[in-house]
């Protein structure tokens, strides 16, 4: 097991009381194990967030190596756009 080292936290009064209430509740043995979970999934959280930005990165890289996609004919997008929701309208497909 790591050294455990003590550190002092301020938590407003809900906290504390929902601490407490999960300790109460037979959830937790201590309100420090309650904490260690919650940095924990804080941690866990962090981690696949950064791993999404880099993945996102890469992607972004992967497009801009992939050169140019050519000339877009904005007027002739908008128009395919337009035609395909409304025939996703037609058959309920897209609510609005």
């Amino acid at each position: 097991m790591p050294t455990i080292e003590k550190v002092s936290v301020a938590l407003t009064a809900e906290q504390i009381a929902a601490l407490r209430a999960a300790v109460d509740a037979g959830e937790y043995a201590t309100t420090s194990e309650v904490v260690r979970e919650a940095i924990r999934d804080w941690q866990l959280k962090r981690q696949l967030q950064q791993d999404d930005i880099m993945r996102l990165r890469q992607l972004w890289q992967d497009g801009l190596d992939s050169g140019s996609a050519g000339e877009v004919d904005f007027v002739q997008l908008r128009k395919d756009a337009r035609a395909r929701l409304a025939a996703a309208k037609k058959v309920g497909q897209v609510a609005l």
